[in-house]
């Protein structure tokens, strides 16, 4: 059994982003208290449906027609709302929070692409597809502790990997230095900032908050690469002088940020 297993994923950018897996305890865990979570909202409905169903058949009762396939209506609608809700409680949370369910969330594990992007909603969506076939005999807990990346069978069909959240994004803040602060109000007017997608700006912000953790030469190399790669992509003829390559990703990481200088 592996716990915590790295693995390094080369993004398009051609820049490797190394992550820790989740475990199969931590994701037990998670899945543990999502399933709580779910089962409080699904009892929640589970009451106000059948309250609402005797309302409407007591009504129905008091009119003059035949209404005897009312309770199969109401049941087939009582079983697609279920499925609905069990599905759309994992495709919300995990396209809205980024790849987190409140369960992942207090688990500090993360659900991304194999690329090592955020997660989408067609992932999400395959994922929860395949929920009830990973649950059934407990299938997806003998492909998480078989495959070499984790994988349950929402993950193998979706493309994507549940990973640890990493101590650099949870806790300690993001700084960047005065240089990139400066560059940062001038890339508007000296770039085309509307160039950059919301992925790469994540590749931006995931080097930053692991570069700390990474060896001296690993950390220059890869600063290198994603400063060149970046200053093509925004239509930069050459980096200012004087400043560095992890100054110049801070600079791009804020002015991406503000809305304004994307227009």
């Amino acid at each position: 059994m592996r716990f915590f297993n790295r693995v390094s994923l080369p993004t398009p950018e051609s820049v490797n982003l190394e992550f820790a897996l989740a475990g199969i305890g931590n994701r037990a865990l998670a899945l543990l208290i999502d399933y709580h979570a779910l089962g409080l909202l699904l009892a929640v409905f589970w009451i106000g449906w059948i309250s609402f169903s005797i309302q409407l058949m007591n009504f129905l009762n008091q009119l003059n027609g035949d209404y005897s396939a009312t309770p199969n209506w109401l049941l087939g609608i009582f079983l697609l709302a279920n499925f609905a809700i069990f599905t759309g409680y994992f495709v919300y949370f995990e396209v809205f929070w980024q790849g987190q369910t409140p369960g992942k969330r207090l688990a500090k594990i993360r659900v991304i692409r194999e690329d090592g992007r955020p997660i989408r909603l067609s992932q999400a969506a395959l994922r929860a597809l395949l929920r009830p076939v990973d649950d059934f005999l407990f299938l997806g807990v003998f492909f998480i502790l078989l495959s070499q990346r984790e994988k349950r069978i929402g993950d193998i069909v979706a493309g994507t990997l549940v990973v640890q959240e990493s101590s650099a994004e949870t806790k300690t803040p993001l700084t960047v230095s005065d240089e990139a602060q400066q560059l940062a109000t001038q890339l508007a007017d000296m770039t085309q900032l509307d160039a950059l997608r919301p992925d790469d700006f994540a590749v931006v912000r995931a080097y930053l908050q692991r570069r700390s953790s990474m060896a001296i030469q690993s950390r220059r190399d890869l600063s290198m690469q994603l400063a060149r790669q970046l200053k093509t992509l925004i239509q930069l003829d050459t980096i200012p002088t004087g400043l560095t390559s992890d100054q110049f990703l801070e600079a791009i990481y804020l002015a991406y940020q503000n809305p304004s200088s994307r227009y």
